[in-house]
């Protein structure tokens, strides 16, 4: 068991968020992982940003992210993400990673 794998298993049942190569942003309980590192969030939701027209939503229920396709895992502050007010941040959205 790899030591990224090891500090993943303590994040299970907590709400995280996943940055993904492809430049996604997606929040949700980690319910599970395996030796790949797909994770699998449960009352997932994507963020998507905009420069026009703020933050949005969407929910996407139980979802599979595959580990290769994961750059950034990290855990969410409930209670500073819930005070957020993500209708009106306006950002770019993020750039694919380039390898």
């Amino acid at each position: 068991m790899t030591e990224c794998h090891k500090e993943l298993q303590e994040l299970l049942n907590s709400q995280v968020s996943v940055i993904t190569n492809d430049g996604r942003i997606l929040l949700g309980i980690l319910k599970g992982l395996d030796q790949k590192l797909n994770v699998i969030l449960e009352s997932c939701a994507e963020r998507v940003f905009s420069k026009d027209s703020g933050v949005e939503q969407v929910e996407l229920g139980l979802y599979i992210v595959r580990g290769d396709n994961i750059a950034v895992v990290g855990e969410v502050d409930v209670d500073l993400d819930s005070i957020t007010d993500w209708t009106n941040l306006h950002a770019d959205p993020l750039k694919h990673i380039v390898h």
